[in-house]
Formats: structure tokens, C-alpha cells, sequence
């Protein structure tokens, strides 16, 4: 998986990844932490109490959803 060294699938996009990191981290970073949102990570969902216990490493792949009320 050398094409994927340093980077993760994020909603189809490649982005940079360093050190393997908390999910809850990586929300963070992208300023969604506390926010309502559904992630899959390599096609599995994972629920919000186990976000501080699933790391993300390069080549993972990562879906995230935000969740928006509408009318």
C-alpha cells in the first residue's frame, strides 16, 4: 500500500496523515469534535463511544457525515 503512505481516504479525497491517531482526534482537527456526525472507517460504522478508541492510520479510508436539521 505505498500509495497510501502518509495519507488517508477522507470522503474520497486523499489527506495528509501522520502518526496513527484517535478518531476523536481526527475530528477534532477538522473541527467537527461534539458535532453530530456518522463515520464509517474501512466500511465499518463506528459508533460515537468508541470514537477515542479507533485509530486512523495511513491508508485507512474514512467517511464522515455531518448531520444537519432541515425544514
Amino acid at each position: 500500500m505505498s500509495n497510501h503512505e502518509g495519507t488517508i481516504l477522507l470522503n474520497g479525497a486523499s489527506h495528509p496523515a501522520g502518526a496513527p491517531i484517535p478518531l476523536s482526534d481526527l475530528l477534532d482537527s477538522l473541527g467537527l469534535a461534539g458535532k453530530p456526525v456518522v463515520i464509517e472507517l474501512d466500511e465499518e460504522a463506528i459508533f460515537p463511544r468508541d470514537y477515542p478508541t479507533r485509530i486512523v492510520g495511513p491508508g485507512a479510508r474514512v467517511e464522515i457525515v455531518t448531520l444537519a436539521a432541515g425544514g
